[in-house]
């Protein structure tokens, strides 16, 4: 591409590491590309540890006393010299990887040993523990113009990563003279520095004293620029961007205003709470308390007029299942705890602590005593203090008795009707009639960043009770889509793709667009992508009060993923004109037993399935039709409580779990397909009519869920026959569902016969991977059929091909996990997903494409060694791969049972024991000493070691080698390898096909072989 200038601090810390390698290696020199914003020099200062404590003692800035090391051996000489417990930080990583407190020096060497697995650096630092984290954003551009642009302030005391701490911008407890103080250090700091563009420095604040230390300063934007954005409504990176190409602050307008310039510091009249979203509860094994490596997952923001609206907002945000500031079932269950119990659950950080605060307190407990036991400060204790009362006001109380200045006093505390109704024995409906009888409306308020001193331009809104009149005028009348809500395991950045993309058909097609979500990290929540932006809660509630206020002509459900889907009955039956299928069609498809029941009466084949009403009818049922047997729940997102169940005993305990899971919906039962190839389909229909879709192939067998497996686009494995077939159920259930808008089809194909898994009527996970593969947005097709206007023109490609795709090319989509995070979790997969994150490569072929995505996803290629440990029932259909991996180069390393096969099937390797054996060489010694590069372990139920199993899985993660568990993911590995002849001991695909999408395209267009295209691409 040429480029002359380059930005790398908008990629987060990848984007970071990657562009000071480039540097360094001379790259950027040698084509003449200039670093643009804060140079590189720079980033090295703030991300070297040691270079970093130099810089700050210039300035006389202080740190924690710290020592930078690059060895296990000075971690523990300097964490002598410090003492127990020290805070250990790992250089040039992302969230924390590799971070803690050690308690002991055994802790210590353990944990240093893994982060330097990771990291060229770590950090032994001085624990300061119990104090404040203080967060500023601070804006400079090369004139040494410098602004601090919003101040956050941690729930949590120091010892819980920002990331994963409930978070309040603007700071509440801090005095004016520590307000000042660290405002005055940070700019001094940045200004030293010479950094150019935006920033965040995090402080340590001693909570008894004026005394501080410097944590970090980042030199790029981040996950709190993000929420810094949206909190104050200043865009910190497209103000960062434009600083870089060279412009001052004082010449860039205020976004907000339009009057004013971007050279001055947000004044809030308002405050915002951020809390982290975990999925810890997906995880087998997994350690439950939070620390200084970042576990969560995603995050909310609400915006109130008191603290304690803000909260209850977000902790309902997080999970629609919580109410609001209460003791939850299913949240820690402390209300059952014992003193003792409760006692432990505030003195140790877990994703649960707000709910042991709200139980402790329910039980009496003072303010004084949980500050002592948690250390969160005493401002934040009594408004929660203040909620809790509230709560005991209004229990036991009837709605008949609940005169309007409780119940507005309850709301002004963000009490939802939900929550009331739950407290006073009587319906949400009940409550919200009530509510507007007695004129307890919400207001709209805008977001204008200057407090109301100059007036604000802008269509950033959100609810509150704290407030007389609203700040605008209801007079377009829009149509309001519903976001995505939090990021989860399950739903990501692919459903605010397809908010984005739905917003966007509306501007296109003249129609004023209203966006209703609360995600800070969303594109979906920059107020110019739309006409009006509420950031506020998707709950029947809410979404009422905006289609009310605002006048809207409809609301469309279906892009946002499993919240608004599931809010589109409650709609409709609340007067809403829901645009596209029918809610009760909706609902025909998630739920389960209403579902099966359709495709009987379609004549669409799926797997012998019950609608559970009974364990004991359960377990007739899976006497009758064999094991093993797939338990599902309804309403549910990725897979949430889905299990594969081989015997009696783990049936009866997967219904109770599913049962908790959807207790308002049927849980079904069907038989469980083995070794059959999943399909995907994404889909757009049209009043039953298919007008554009497309079908993916798993490389994995069924059993892997469809968040976790690697996609092919188009399939790979599949006879023209069974495409032929499952176009077919895809237009028969597309036309029995009456579907209007996006749906997606889970389908097994195993010896020619094609059976339906279920159908979601609404946008998917893998809507956006498929409408870059196919260059047709459906997403926007879909919007076009919900509104009824002239259809989206569909390709010739995606007409007529079976599978939608364009010839000439493969797209391959893999998952992305965290396991390294969530320590103590089991890395295998199942029907539940677990993937936080997902890429796609295109290629010529589904080889060079596999490859370029499983690099993309981290995974780095192994040059030489591989350790294999495959169960016994799986090994005959793996020697073929074993003796490819061979055959190709690399020394295979086994466990015992799997090194005494191999031997029988003349597979050259050796032998490695189980460290409990006793004997050497090892496995553990081997894989911490860095001598395995891949581990390939294929376990199933029968396996006979399941604890040195998982113990070998976690090691692999922990030490940061790639890890397989998969057999066919295992086997297309060997055959790109061998298909591509790569070099194996260079460990890279340096000789993979990399083009631009737009020649992807150009080239799928010209009706040319694959060959004959990269063919053409050299010679050019």
């Amino acid at each position: 591409e040429k480029p002359d200038g380059i930005i790398l601090s908008m990629g987060g810390q990848t984007g970071l590491n990657c562009g000071v390698e480039l540097e360094q290696s001379g790259v950027l020199s040698k084509y003449g590309v200039q670093v643009l914003g804060t140079p590189v020099d720079v980033i090295i200062a703030t991300e070297d540890r040691g270079i970093f404590s130099d810089k700050l003692n210039e300035i006389n800035e202080r740190i924690a006393p710290s020592f930078a090391v690059n060895t296990v051996e000075e971690a523990l000489k300097a964490a002598e010299k410090i003492g127990y417990p020290c805070m250990l930080r790992a250089a040039f990583a992302l969230g924390g990887l590799g971070s803690g407190i050690m308690a002991d020096e055994a802790m210590l060497r353990a944990q240093a040993s893994v982060a330097l697995s990771g990291s060229p650096q770590i950090l032994i630092e001085k624990s300061l523990k119990g104090w404040k984290e203080i967060e500023y954003e601070v804006v400079r551009d090369g004139a040494n113009n410098c602004i601090t642009v919003c101040n956050m302030e941690n729930f949590d005391p120091l010892g819980v990563h920002t990331g994963d701490s409930i978070v309040i911008a603007p700071s509440q407890t801090l005095s004016d003279a520590e307000y000042h103080m660290l405002r005055d250090t940070a700019i001094k700091v940045v200004r030293h520095l010479g950094i150019v563009g935006e920033c965040n420095i995090q402080y340590a604040l001693d909570p008894d004293s004026l005394e501080y230390c410097i944590i970090e300063v980042n030199p790029r934007l981040s996950r709190s620029s993000a929420l810094a954005s949206k909190a104050t409504g200043y865009p910190l990176a497209a103000v960062a961007a434009k600083l870089a190409l060279g412009k001052k602050l004082p010449e860039l307008r205020n976004a907000v205003t339009r009057k004013t310039t971007a050279c001055f510091e947000p004044s809030l009249d308002y405050v915002v709470t951020k809390i982290p979203r975990w999925d810890l509860n997906k995880f087998d094994k997994v350690s439950r308390e939070i620390g200084s490596a970042m576990k969560s997952v995603g995050e909310v923001m609400a915006i109130g007029r008191t603290w304690e609206e803000s909260l209850q907002k977000a902790l309902r945000m997080v999970e629609p299942a919580i109410p609001g500031f209460d003791p939850v079932e299913g949240f820690g269950d402390y209300t059952e705890a014992s003193d003792a119990e409760l006692k432990y659950a505030l003195e140790v950080a877990t994703d649960t602590r707000i709910f042991a605060v709200a139980a402790a307190l329910d039980r009496g407990w003072t303010v004084e005593q949980v500050h002592q036991l948690t250390k969160i400060d005493r401002w934040f204790l009594w408004k929660l203090q203040r909620i809790a009362d509230m709560r005991a006001l209004l229990d036991g109380s009837t709605l008949r008795d609940l005169a309007p200045s409780t119940l507005l006093v309850a709301k002004k505390s963000g009490f939802s009707d939900r929550q009331i109704a739950a407290l006073v024995g009587a319906t949400e409906m009940d409550v919200r009639a009530a509510r507007l009888r007695s004129g307890v409306r919400p207001v709209v308020k805008q977001i204008d960043t200057m407090a109301a001193e100059f007036p604000a331009a802008t269509n950033y809104l959100y609810m509150t009770y704290n407030g007389d009149e609203s700040d605008v005028a209801f007079d377009d009348k829009g149509t309001l889509v519903l976001g995505s809500g939090v990021y989860r395991i399950g739903s990501s950045v692919e459903f605010d793709w397809c908010s984005v993309s739905a917003i966007r058909t509306l501007r296109k097609l003249g129609r004023p667009s209203v966006m209703l979500n609360y995600n800070p990290e969303t594109v979906s929540t920059d107020y110019d992508e739309c006409d009006r932006l509420y950031f506020d809660e998707l709950s029947l509630e809410r979404v009422l009060d905006v289609y009310e206020a605002e006048g809207c002509d409809g609301v469309i459900v279906s892009v946002g993923g499993q919240i608004p889907n599931t809010l589109a009955l409650p709609l409709q039956r609340a007067g809403v004109n829901v645009l596209g299928t029918n809610p009760e069609q909706i609902d025909r498809a998630e739920d389960r037993s209403k579902f099966s029941a359709l495709c009987d009466a379609s004549g669409v084949d799926q797997p012998a399935w019950q609608s559970l009403t009974s364990t004991e009818e359960a377990l007739a049922f899976g006497e009758e039709v064999g094991y093993p047997l797939l338990v599902r729940p309804s309403y549910v997102l990725s897979g949430a409580a889905m299990n594969v169940a081989y015997t009696p005993e783990e049936l009866a305990g997967f219904l109770k779990e599913a049962a908790l899971v959807s207790r308002e919906h049927p849980v079904v039962i069907s038989k469980f397909v083995e070794n059959g190839r999943e399909i995907d389909v994404d889909g757009v229909g049209d009043k039953g009519k298919l007008l554009a879709r497309a079908v993916m192939e798993h490389v994995e067998n069924a059993g892997v869920h469809s968040g976790d497996a690697t996609l092919m686009l188009p399939p790979q494995g599949l006879t023209p026959a069974e495409l032929a077939k499952i176009d077919e159920v895809a237009r028969t259930v597309c036309g029995a569902l009456e579907i209007t808008g996006p749906f997606n089809m889970q389908l097994i194909v195993k010896e020619g016969h094609v059976s339906v898994i279920e159908c979601n009527v609404r946008a998917s996970r893998s809507a956006p991977f498929a409408s870059k593969v196919l260059g047709i947005n459906l997403i926007e097709a879909a919007t076009r059929a919900m509104k009824g206007v002239q259809p989206l023109p569909i390709p010739k490609h995606v007409a007529e091909n079976p599978s939608g795709a364009r010839g000439g090319m493969v797209a391959v989509k893999s998952p992305m996990f965290s396991f390294k995070r969530l320590l103590g979790a089991d890395p295998s997969l199942g029907v539940e997903m677990a993937s936080t994150g997902e890429v796609a490569a295109f290629g010529p072929d589904v080889h060079d494409a596999f490859l370029k995505s499983l690099q993309a996803s981290t995974v780095k290629l192994p040059h030489k060694h591989i350790l294999v440990s495959i169960q016994e029932r799986l090994r005959e259909n793996f020697v073929p791969t074993l003796a490819k991996l061979h055959k190709l180069g690399y020394t295979l390393y086994a466990t015992e049972e799997t090194s005494r096969s191999m031997d029988e099937n003349g597979i050259p390797n050796t032998l490695l024991h189980f460290a409990e054996s006793g004997l050497t060489p090892s496995i553990d010694e081997y894989l911490t000493n860095g001598k395995i590069e891949m581990v390939v372990m294929l376990s199933n139920q029968y396996s006979k070691r399941t604890i040195s199993n998982y113990a070998i899985r976690r090691l692999a993660v922990d030490f940061g080698v790639p890890l397989v568990t998969n057999l066919q993911v295992a086997a297309m590995f060997a055959d790109s390898v061998a298909k591509l002849d790569l070099e194996v001991a260079k460990g890279t695909a340096t000789e993979l096909d990399v083009r631009s999408m737009q020649e992807w395209y150009a080239a799928s267009a010209d009706g040319k072989t694959a060959a004959e295209k990269v063919k053409a691409i050299e010679d050019k």
